[in-house]
């Protein structure tokens, strides 16, 4: 989901956690950062029944440091922008940003099916002569 700028995180999640849930009926579990702290925990676990895990850094932790399940949403974010279009916010509309990253991650799923089908017809290709 894309939203304006002026929008932020916490209310966006109010508005994607239903629909997710809608869509993937056994979603039971969302990691989110730091920032999506407060009552959106408990509006998730009592009105949707989705736990929100709050992946956090340590205190005393100084420079960088791995957080667990964080590295999904960065490589997320870096199979995105393997598309030209979406490595600088050229779309003024959030309909046509959420259509290029629809775009970009088709592209990504069709190249993996593609290789996916590719090695299962290997082997028996390969048998055959």
């Amino acid at each position: 989901m894309v939203t304006p700028a002026s929008t932020t995180g916490r209310d966006a999640a109010r508005i994607l956690l239903p629909a997710a849930q809608g869509r993937f009926g056994r979603l039971a579990r969302v990691w989110a950062d730091g920032g999506y702290t407060g009552h959106l925990v408990d509006w998730s676990d009592t009105q949707l029944g989705v736990v929100l895990d709050i992946v956090r850094r340590s205190d005393d932790t100084r420079g960088f440091e791995v957080l667990p399940r964080r590295w999904v949403v960065e490589r997320s974010f870096a199979w995105c922008l393997r598309s030209r279009r979406l490595v600088r916010d050229y779309e003024r509309r959030t309909d046509t940003s959420e259509a290029v990253i629809l775009c970009s991650m088709t592209m990504l799923m069709s190249r993996r099916l593609a290789v996916q089908h590719q090695q299962r017809l290997a082997p028996a290709a390969t048998g055959a002569a």
